[in-house]
């Protein structure tokens, strides 16, 4: 008789045998995180913390908020929003008439003059421009504040610009305005597309820049307008001493001739209107007109609304809610830096490694826990924190900047992501020092001290350097607020200001934790355990 024989295949996983064990070595990471108390309750210390500093703000701003009563806003608590859904400063003295739907305005700058509002060391005023006050030809939507605009305008210290719905700015010729040099000026509308010239003389004119206003109505505005922003940095004075420090309320004044204005309902006079009734402005703002000459006279801005500018609103960025991330992030480097060293300081090392030979894949593990559990606790932080703090403030009369969902989001997200990233930065550092408060303390040396010195002790040169090179870049992630050129301002981090792009702050600290991670591989393959 002949034996059957019977041929049986073994068994393969259709899981690669190395994402097996890795995501084994997950679980049992995370089961070691869970069953330590201390662990899971100093990462909900952390989300607590984010929450209750939020809601600790007793900022106030306008009249007295009673007990279930209606909060009274008061002047300058908040801003008007402009086209783009940006908080803007809309306050120049503008003299107008209606243009239709096609037509242009020209007119020749003569002059540029200014005087400061608040007095000098020597107890007088003194005559002086910001270098980004103004005076020109406008094309607006209405006289309402925030309204859209397109405007060509010679300024103090910036040359020629062409501006538009506040956050628009082209540059034109760099050459200042004078008596004996004056600027020609033209703004050409066709339906919702404006168009800038310049020229020397009337007769050759150069293109500055096209923009289209979505918001411009058939029937806009048209006319002359000056402004001078509050100053925040030297001024050009017409003293001898040459340039000087001014701040405070300025006054600018332009002298016009050669206006005409096409396009335009026949029999229409000037009108004068200081946009937005600025409050606290000096006297004086106002216009004259004799024959075909005009001489206008204003104050305050057309731009964006920067709190870290002298004349800017009261308001408050999204990140002004998330200072408690500051008590958090000690929290999270505690908990991630014991993670570590603690299997060493129990010697639970040897049986970890012993179970998993593969010592990277180890640490791997670790990182994958420790950060995704930091992201989650940063996260749920962040986003009650956001939540609660601009329902606390707007409670109290406070204006809250606002930003695009896309900002918010990317803020609070961004958050966790500074949570989990530092946390993983602990991590490294305490698998290369062996010792939780070496660990600690080096971790918080390196990301949350450098932000401290810079808003108390740093000189603004090497603060600047500080934030570009260390691991606290992190923290411009949080930045909601970009900063504009046309906006003379304190852009610091103590006004939520940082010298790196939101992203690119982020990727440095990034980078630290990627090295350190790199170097606690190195180092634990080669010594013991």
């Amino acid at each position: 008789m002949h034996e059957a024989t019977i041929e049986v295949s073994a068994y393969r996983s259709a899981l690669r045998a190395a994402s097996a064990g890795f995501a084994r070595l997950v679980r049992a990471e995370w089961t070691k995180f869970r069953t330590v108390r201390g662990w899971l309750a100093g990462m909900i210390i952390a989300a607590l913390v984010t929450v209750g500093i939020a809601t600790l703000d007793h900022s106030e701003c306008g009249g007295t908020v009673t007990p279930g009563g209606t909060p009274v806003t008061g002047q300058g608590c908040s801003s008007p929003v402009g086209p783009g859904g940006e908080a803007v400063t809309d306050n120049p003295y503008f003299v107008q008439r209606p243009l239709g739907a096609r037509g242009s305005v020209t007119a020749r700058v003569t002059a540029l003059t200014g005087q400061s509002a608040g007095p000098t060391s020597t107890g007088t005023a003194r005559a002086s421009l910001q270098p980004w006050s103004k005076a020109g030809i406008m094309i607006k939507a209405s006289d309402r504040p925030g309204s859209a605009y397109a405007a060509m305008m010679v300024t103090a210290g910036h040359g020629v610009r062409m501006q538009y719905d506040f956050t628009g700015d082209i540059a034109g010729p760099a050459e200042p305005v004078s008596a004996g040099s004056p600027w020609w000026l033209r703004l050409i509308r066709s339906g919702e597309t404006v168009t800038g010239y310049e020229s020397r003389d009337g007769t050759r004119w150069h293109v500055v820049g096209t923009v289209r206003l979505a918001s411009l109505p058939a029937s806009a505005l048209a006319g002359l307008f000056a402004a001078a922003p509050a100053g925040s940095e030297s001024v050009t004075s017409s003293s001898i001493s040459g340039s000087s420090s001014d701040s405070g309320m300025n006054l600018a004044t332009a002298g016009f001739d050669h206006v005409s204005l096409r396009g335009a309902q026949p029999g229409q006079a000037w009108t004068g209107t200081d946009v937005g009734g600025t409050a606290g402005a000096p006297a004086g703002t106002g216009f004259h007109q004799v024959d075909g000459t005009f001489t206008v006279t204003g104050s305050g801005d057309m731009a964006p609304d920067v709190p870290a500018a002298p004349d800017g609103g009261g308001g408050f960025p999204i990140e002004h809610t998330l200072l408690g991330i500051f008590g958090a992030l000690v929290a999270v480097i505690v908990v991630a830096a014991m993670f570590m060293t603690a299997e060493y300081r129990r010697g639970l090392i040897r049986v970890t490694l012993a179970a998993s030979p593969h010592r990277g894949r180890v640490l791997g593990a670790k990182a994958v826990v420790i950060g995704s559990v930091s992201f989650l606790a940063g996260l749920a932080g962040s986003t009650a924190a956001l939540l609660a703090g601009e329902h606390l403030l707007r409670s109290r009369g406070n204006f809250i900047m606002p930003v695009s969902t896309l900002t918010d989001v990317r803020v609070v997200a961004g958050t966790a992501g500074l949570t989990a990233v530092t946390a993983l930065l602990a991590l490294a550092v305490g698998a290369l020092l062996r010792s939780s408060a070496a660990a600690v303390t080096i971790v918080i040396t390196v990301v949350v001290l450098p932000y401290l010195l810079e808003s108390t002790i740093l000189p603004a040169a090497a603060a600047d350097w500080v934030l570009r090179i260390t691991p606290a870049a992190g923290f411009a992630i949080q930045q909601s607020l970009p900063q504009y050129p046309q906006v003379a301002a304190s852009y610091t981090p103590a006004n939520g200001y940082f010298p790196l792009a939101p992203w690119a702050g982020f990727a440095v600290l990034c980078g630290y934790a990627a090295l350190a991670l790199a170097l606690a591989v190195i180092v634990l393959r080669r010594r013991d355990a």
